[in-house]
Formats: C-alpha cells, sequence, structure tokens
C-alpha cells in the first residue's frame, strides 16, 4: 500500500490546519491499506520549542489518527526526527558536489544581505545571483585552505519538466528564472527544508505527499533534486489553504486554532475532524455529524479541488452536539462520557455537599439520555443552570407561595403521585398524571404549578420540563427536594 507522511516542525502546538493535513494523509492510507508516517521536521534548530514534538504526537493520539510510525513507536525507516539524520543529509548533498548538481558557496552572510538591499532598491524580488557557481576548482580548493566557510547550493536548470498533481493538475514552474541556486546544506551542517524533505521522502520510501497548497511553487526544485540524485519523485497532491471563512488566514495568534485548547474546551475530536473535512472536498458525501470510518469510505482524492477550504468555527458547537449525541447513544462510549462527567462534577462541585447517588452510574446515564441533544457540551451540565442535578437546592415556603397559595396542597398532590410510583414513568406518561393533578388544585393554572414545581425541585426559573426533572432526579429525591421546600 502507498506509503504517507505528516513532517511537522516542533515549533509549537498543533493547530487545526496542521490536523486537517495529517487527516487527509491518515485518510489516504487508510482508505488504501497504506502507512502513515509522522516525521518531526527540526532542521531550524533556533526554533525549536522543548515538548513541542511529542505534543504534536500526543495529539494526533487524542485525534483518533495516531502515526504507524513516528518517533514514539519507531519503525524501520527511523529516525523518524530529522535532526538525527544529519550523516545521511551530509552524504547526499556529498554525491551532488561529485556530480557537479551542488557546489560550495563562499559569500558572506554581509554580501547576501547587500544583495537583498540593492534587489528591494530596485523593487525587485532578492535572489541570489549565482557567483559562487562559476568557481573553477582551483579557486574552491585555495578557499577551502583559507579556512573560509560555505555552504552546498544545488544549481537550478532551466527546461523543468511538467508535473501532474493530484489536485492542481498539470504544473510547471521555471524556478530557474525566478530564483537564485538554493541552499541544501547550511553551514552548520543541517539541512535546509527542500535537500531534507527529498532525501528522506526517498529513504522512507513515501509514495505520496499530500501537503499545503503553499509548497505547490516548490515542488519544481523537488523534482529537480529527485532528477540530480537519479530517483523516482513520489507523486504530489497539494491541499488548498485552510482560512478563516471571511477568506483570512487562520490567526495562530487567536490561540483557539491549537488542537490543546480544543481539548481542553471539552470538543470531542471527532466533532473537529468533521469541521475541518467538511469546508473543504474530497469526499462524496457532505453532510454534519461524519465519523472518522464514514470520512475514510467517502474519500476520493480526485474529489479534491483547488479551491480554499473556509473554516466557519461557530458552527463548531453545532458539530460537536451531533458528535456527543452520538457518544451519548453509544453504550460503549457514554460509559467514557459517564467518567468523565464524574470527574467534572468533582472539580465544580466538590467543596459542596454532593448527594453520593448523583455520582452513581444509573443517575448519570439517565442525565445524559434525557439532556441528548439538547447540550453542545459535556461541561454544560455542569454549569450553574444545571447545578440543581448535582447538588439540593434551597428553596423556602414563602417562595413557593408567592407563586401560588395552594403550595402546601400541590407538594402534596406531587408527593401522592410519586409515592404511587413503583418505578420511574417516562416522560410523557408522567406529563398526564402531572396534567390531571392540576384538575384538583382549586385555582392554580397549570403554568404556575409548573412554575412552582420547577423551582421546588431546581430552585431555577427555566430549564427541561418539570416531568423531565422528575424522571431524571428519580422519585425518591424528588419526594425529598417537595418534603425539605415545604418544612423550610
Amino acid at each position: 500500500g502507498p506509503r504517507v507522511r505528516f513532517g511537522p516542525s516542533p515549533t509549537g502546538f498543533l493547530h487545526l490546519g496542521g490536523l486537517r493535513t495529517a487527516l487527509y494523509n491518515y485518510i489516504f492510507a487508510k482508505k488504501h491499506q497504506g502507512t502513515f508516517i509522522l516525521r518531526v521536521e527540526d532542521t531550524d534548530q533556533n526554533r525549536v520549542v522543548p515538548g513541542a514534538a511529542e505534543g504534536i504526537e500526543d495529539m494526533l493520539d487524542w485525534a483518533g489518527i495516531p502515526p504507524d510510525e513516528s518517533p514514539r513507536r519507531g519503525g524501520a525507516f527511523g529516525p523518524y526526527q530529522q535532526s538525527q539524520r544529519l550523516e545521511l543529509y551530509q552524504s547526499a548533498s556529498g554525491m551532488l558536489l561529485e556530480s557537479g548538481a551542488a557546489y560550495r558557496c563562499f559569500c558572506t552572510p554581509q554580501r547576501l544581505e547587500l544583495l537583498r538591499k540593492e534587489a528591494l532598491r530596485r523593487q525587485q524580488t532578492p535572489r541570489y545571483d549565482n557567483r559562487c557557481r562559476h568557481l573553477t576548482p582551483t579557486e574552491v580548493a585555495e578557499k577551502l585552505s583559507q579556512g573560509l566557510s560555505w555552504v552546498i547550493r544545488f544549481r537550478l536548470q532551466e527546461g523543468v519538466e511538467p508535473f501532474q498533481d493530484l489536485v492542481y493538475g498539470w504544473n510547471r514552474h521555471e524556478v530557474a528564472e525566478v530564483e537564485g541556486d538554493p541552499v541544501i546544506l547550511k553551514g552548520d551542517g543541517f539541512p535546509t527544508y527542500h535537500l531534507a524533505n527529498v532525501v528522506d521522502d526517498h529513504y522512507m520510501g513515501i509514495s505520496h505527499v499530500l501537503r499545503g497548497a503553499e509548497w505547490l511553487t516548490s515542488t519544481a526544485k523537488h523534482l529537480l533534486l529527485y532528477k540530480a540524485f537519479g530517483w523516482d519523485p513520489p507523486q504530489f497532491g497539494h491541499l488548498p489553504l485552510l482560512l478563516n471563512k471571511d477568506g483570512a488566514k487562520l490567526s495562530k495568534r487567536q490561540g483557539d486554532i491549537f488542537l490543546e485548547s480544543f481539548a481542553r474546551d471539552g470538543y470531542l475530536p471527532e466533532a473537529l475532524l468533521d469541521i475541518v473535512t467538511n469546508c473543504g472536498s474530497g469526499f462524496t458525501e457532505k453532510r454534519m455529524g461524519r465519523t472518522l470510518e464514514e470520512l475514510i469510505s467517502q474519500f476520493d482524492v480526485g474529489r479534491i479541488t483547488t479551491h480554499s477550504a473556509l473554516l466557519d468555527l461557530e458552527s463548531l458547537p453545532e458539530f460537536n452536539r451531533i458528535h456527543l449525541t452520538r457518544h451519548i447513544e453509544s453504550e460503549e462510549l457514554r460509559q467514557k462520557l459517564i467518567g468523565e462527567l464524574q470527574l467534572l462534577v468533582e472539580q465544580v462541585y466538590g467543596d459542596q455537599q454532593v448527594e453520593q447517588e448523583v455520582l452513581q452510574k444509573e443517575y448519570m446515564e439517565r442525565v445524559l439520555l434525557l439532556r441528548k441533544g439538547h447540550i453542545t457540551l459535556l461541561k454544560n451540565l455542569v454549569a450553574g443552570d444545571y447545578s440543581y442535578l448535582w447538588v439540593r437546592p434551597s428553596v423556602s415556603r414563602e417562595q413557593l407561595q408567592t407563586i401560588s397559595a395552594e403550595a402546601e396542597e400541590i407538594g402534596k398532590l406531587v408527593l401522592g403521585l410519586m409515592a404511587s410510583q413503583a418505578v420511574a414513568l417516562p416522560v410523557e406518561e408522567l406529563n398526564k398524571g402531572l396534567r390531571s393533578l392540576q384538575k384538583q388544585t382549586k385555582e392554580t393554572k397549570y403554568s404556575s404549578m409548573m412554575q412552582l414545581l420547577r423551582l421546588a425541585l431546581s430552585g431555577q426559573q427555566h430549564g427541561p420540563s418539570v416531568a423531565e426533572m422528575m424522571v431524571t432526579l428519580g422519585p425518591k429525591e424528588v419526594r425529598e427536594r417537595i418534603h425539605r421546600a415545604l418544612s423550610s
């Protein structure tokens, strides 16, 4: 099967753009029984953030798209970290020096800076003038004997072959006309992106490169490198950019596009996978609520269009609501939610008197099943308007009597209804029971009776239907709360 790779730089957290690139690679690999590789591209040592590489792999695991081969998991084509493959790049650039496809450049940073300033002054794009390309072997030997420092540059040839991109179709960028010869090995012995990614894709047996469209114009350069090495290139497919819905680039300064912050806010990974593919293309159908399995089965690389993907983060809660509902409906996933909800309740209400019964599985399960579809995040259930689920409200008899003078009578009627119930009734049945009770009151309207019961049971003015509250709390707790309100 195909071998694909995701190659992030460990310069910070994984954000939605990176997640999407990783996801397309993962889906492509799984669709075609292939291998998904995580390769850490840490050759720009000044920008490496300690712990970032581990964080990226943690987030891929969290998102449910773990790599098959990676720095942590290992594999037959490692090391999977470019800073541990330096000898490979040095010997590869040595091969190019020998064949004349690359040369040593002795230009000083000062000279390069002057070239840059001069170009900008003339309103031209800065580019290296290829001066050292023309040094004779004697001149090179002389400079080396003086101990001058050097980098290795690759000779860009005229006459680029066009290539067929899986997304953008036929492409051709005559790089030699617009760019100077690029550095492939820096003075510190580290490769630049161009060399490292070509060498690694070759030695790691990468068959397809799916990466962001910002690399499309560099591909011509990479193909020239493959040709100079005498290697067969992989197939390239460039993914259109992921942008804000107003068409601006996703700002990393927003901070809210990092996976860590979504995980912390309690979003389900499935909701993120769904939204970043939903705003893009490459699938046979578009609807909210697709699972990873569905994404894999519906994926077709030929369906990816070149339109930018516009991400509307405001609809993320709705995506999450749909996936949360699916989790609640699934026996297995529901158990995981119950464990998370228990932790949330202890975190938020731990210092208050929480009834032990509410931490029990059956109760939590009832809460989830009854609130299914109404909540967008699991943590909604520990917000203030749901505090009555976890802590008994303190409501006085006076408060109830301001709603209806018959508070006492209504309380007794409901206690009677609850006592006659050995098993908890479903919500519809209970509603009928409450309607018939209201007919036994003298002057209280149904809406006032509901308002009074809602207050007695929850201490709140708004919330789920009274019948749903009663079913959730269960007959015993309903009796307890009504007794408490009437006797205080």
